[in-house]
This record gives C-alpha cells, structure tokens and sequence, in this order.
C-alpha cells in the first residue's frame, strides 16, 4: 500500500466517485474509484492539531493519487466534528449519514452485500435524529436508507460525557431505574459526588438519555466495582471481558417489548452483589442471548436473514463469539468485520458506500 492509503475494499458493484470523511474518534476518510473503496490509515480522534492535520492532508494525498474528483462528500450526522465542518466547507454536495447506518453499510461493502440486511449497532455513542444519543441500535439498512426496528431501554447518562470515563455513574443510573436510588451514596462511600446523584437523577439535570451499549457495559462494571473510575473510555468493559471464563445465561434476564431491548432485569441481578467473575460471565452469557432472541424476533418480521455486527463493543470477541454461534444456530448469516475493524475506523467506508449508492 502507499502512504496515501492503506486498504482497498473490493465493492460488488461500480460507484460514483465519493469521498467520505468518516467520524471524530478513529478517523479514516475513504474515497471510491470504480468498484473499489480506498481507505486510508487511522488520523486520530479529530480534538488534536496533530490529528487534524493528518486527516486535512489524507484527503489531499489520496484524492491526488488516485486522480479522481468526487461527485459528493459523505460524513457523520455530528454537526459540531472537524469532519463535518470540512465537507461542509467543500465545492461538493454533502451528504450527512447517521453514525450507526455507517456502521451496518461498512459491513455490507465488506462482504460485498447489496440489498437489506439487519444491523446490530453497538457502541459507546453515536448521534441519531433529534440530537438523540444512540448506541444500542437494531436496525434495518438497504443501501443509502435505513429504519430503525429498535433498540436497547435507555438510560440516563450522569453528568453527560463523564459517563464513559466513570462507570460508577452508569451504575447509578441503573439503581435509579430500579428504584434503589437510595443506595447510591452507600454503595460509592469513597466518591464524594455520589451523594448528589439522586437527585441529579429525579430532577433530570445534566442527565441526557442514551440507549448506549457501550454505556449498558459501564453499569455493568460499576455495579461489579470494576475500574468505578477509569482512567479511559472502555478500560472498564475491557476488564470485565478478559474475567469471563464461562458465559452464563440468567433466565429472564431481559425483556423485549414493542422493539425495545429491556436488561434491567440482568443488571438487578448484578446488584446483588455476585463475584466479578461470576457477574462477567452472566454479563456476557445474558447479553449474547438477548441481543439473539431480539434479532430472530426482527428477522421473523422482516423476512431478512443476514445480520451485521458493527460497532466498538464487538470489539469485545466474547461477545461477538457467543452471539454469531447463537445467530448461526437460528438459522441467520451473521456479518462480522473481517479487514477493517468493527469500531469508528470503518465508518468511512460505511459513508462512502451509502453516499456511492445515492440515486442509484
């Protein structure tokens, strides 16, 4: 590969020329020629001059070396990224893709699939329609269209972003659901802010909704006193993963109703006070099971068989094991990354795929 790029995806069909710039965490931009998709190496996470200057110059270097000049310009639904604010700025019609669309596209183009399938996106956020926070995501993508069938209960997410680096906070939130808000102050005693989390909770005050996997794995960690404070986003979910030794699965352990994908009934089981590694595996064990009974349910509405799993959490290879032997043994195709990674570095070729298919 060259400097310019360092993957060619093989697309089953020829597109129009697109760049697509992809998203803020991990970025890669991607750019189409004929029926190949070109993505360049990780720039970074947009928030550093280094990083913006690395993406800035992947896209004059690629679009140089392969001599083409895009019809549109694809990039996240985020109005506020680096990203988006470039194709903004651009002699090109944009496009806006939502985060998790991407992630259920770039599946497809990887394994060359055209025409509907079910994506499950799992992540730690991504920006739906109305500025919603979304994350847990069961959705239906055809090409430049997608619908969502349904997704996991939302949560409210404690002092908004500080979530993901302090999973004691998701746990709060889960307590609060359960009706045990009273616990918090007592079950955090060494985080003096704990103490205001009910009532942060009750009066809804810098508590935005998500219906985040990646946030479901935080209450999950917090609940079992793994990394309550984490010195980075996904440290915690990482340790819970590598304490699994057998998956569980907990009999009623979620509900399902109407779409929405209901786990409170594990996370109450976690509260309970079981071992670490008693609760990974039952984590793991009931989320696998779950995520499989709300996607047959899907598959059984939709007529459609072939199942994506994008997203950062199917970075988590026990999940992703457990769940594509379930889908397997019910009769669907699960679709798993192969040569780009499941998380954000993909989203580009996600929005160049959609973007390409525009109009068709």
């Amino acid at each position: 590969m060259t400097d310019a790029f360092s993957l060619v995806v093989a697309l089953p069909t020829p597109l129009p020329s697109v760049l697509a710039v992809g998203a803020f965490l991990k970025n890669t931009i991607c750019v189409t020629r004929g029926a190949e998709a070109f993505v360049s190496g990780i720039n970074g996470d947009l928030g550093t001059p280094a990083a913006i200057a690395s993406f800035e110059g992947a896209i004059e270097a690629l679009l140089a070396e392969l001599g083409v000049r895009p019809v549109r310009v694809a990039h996240d639904l985020h109005p506020d990224f680096h990203s988006t604010r470039f194709a903004e700025g651009l002699d090109l019609p944009a496009l806006p893709v939502q985060h998790h669309h991407a992630h259920g596209a770039a599946i497809a183009a990887e394994h060359g699939h055209r025409g509907p399938l079910l994506t499950l996106a799992l992540d730690g956020f991504g920006l739906g329609p109305g500025n919603q926070a979304w994350g847990g995501e069961l959705l239906r993508v055809d090409g430049a269209s997608f619908q969502r069938l349904g997704h996991l209960r939302p949560l409210a997410q404690p002092g908004g972003d500080l979530a993901a680096r302090q999973p004691w906070r998701m746990a709060a939130s889960a307590l609060y659901a359960m009706g045990r808000g009273s616990e918090i102050a007592a079950r955090f005693p060494a985080i003096p802010t704990a103490v205001r989390l009910p009532e942060m909770l009750a009066k809804g005050i810098n508590c935005p909704s998500t219906t985040s996997a990646g946030r479901l794995f935080d209450a999950a960690c917090g609940l079992l006193g793994i990394h309550p404070l984490a010195e980075f986003e996904g440290q915690a979910p990482m340790a819970l993963e590598a304490l699994v030794t057998t998956p569980a699965v907990m009999a009623g352990g979620w509900r399902i109703d109407a779409g929405r994908l209901d786990l409170l009934p594990l996370l109450e089981a976690l509260a309970a006070g079981p071992d670490a590694t008693t609760g990974a595996n039952l984590f793991h064990g009931t989320l696998a099971a779950a995520l499989a009974d709300w996607t047959v349910a899907a598959a059984a509405e939709t007529g459609i068989i072939d199942v994506a799993l994008g997203g950062g959490c199917f970075l988590n290879r026990v999940l992703t094991a457990d769940l594509t032997k379930r889908l397997t043994a019910l009769g669907l195709r699960p679709l798993t990354a192969r040569q780009l990674s499941p998380g954000d570095s993909a989203l580009s070729l996600g929005q160049a795929w959609i973007a390409g298919q525009l109009g068709e």
